[in-house]
């Protein structure tokens, strides 16, 4: 009998997660109820590899759905680039988040619960009609809890905040990983907002942003 083991790169995520010191309880949480999938891909820059994490991230996506739990989690991981400024990781991050949109686009509409608009305060990323909250890692992160070995860029399915909000979680869990994460860093996020204050564009990276950024995604989405 041959046990399958997982990708390097997908066991040092999990072990990145499993940290002690990891400030995110609810990364955490999805490890502890193996509720946080892993797909290893070749490079940020690469198109080659859109259609398979378009794929793996519908599957995640049926999952969660038909879960009662929350804390679901899915890790895209990229091989390369080894190295990045944060600047440079910023836009791979968009390039492969505009592609994987653009095939969403071909075959589904955008999720009716928020806005495509990454201008808006009430915009957040969607596949297959579910709207997700992204979180970019990549070895260059000035974040320590962004600091992974390897590019990821983690999806969260938005509707488990608004979960967690309804049943009046939401706020003790955020203010719990921001304690956490800036006793971690040894100072605040700067980046830091809160849902509907402003764009969520701005902590997908982990950039700190000038005044004059704009984001540049354009949705492909019918109307």
């Amino acid at each position: 009998m041959f046990i399958t083991q997982p990708p390097v790169e997908a066991q040092a995520y999990r072990d990145f997660i499993a940290n002690r010191e990891f400030p995110c309880v609810a990364a955490k949480t999805a490890l502890t109820f193996e509720q946080l999938d892993c797909l290893v891909v070749d490079h940020l820059a690469c198109p080659h590899d859109d259609q398979r994490i378009l794929d793996f991230l519908y599957e995640f996506t049926d999952r969660y759905r038909a879960s009662e739990r929350l804390f679901h989690s899915a890790a895209v991981i990229f091989r390369g680039p080894s190295q990045s400024t944060e600047t440079q990781f910023d836009e791979l991050l968009w390039q492969r988040l505009q592609s994987l949109s653009d095939l969403d686009a071909r075959r589904y509409a955008y999720d009716k619960r928020v806005v495509s608009d990454p201008a808006s305060p009430d915009f957040s990323f969607s596949l297959k009609e579910e709207a997700f909250f992204i979180i970019g890692m990549h070895p260059g992160a000035s974040r320590p809890a962004r600091q992974f070995a390897y590019p990821t860029l983690v999806f969260n399915a938005h509707q488990q905040f608004e979960r967690l909000r309804t049943e009046g979680k939401y706020t003790k869990l955020r203010d719990t990983i921001r304690t956490r994460d800036a006793a971690y860093a040894g100072a605040i996020n700067p980046m830091l907002r809160n849902f509907g204050d402003a764009s969520e564009v701005l902590q997908y990276s982990g950039r700190l942003y000038d005044g004059e950024w704009q984001c540049p995604f354009v949705s492909k989405h019918a109307a």
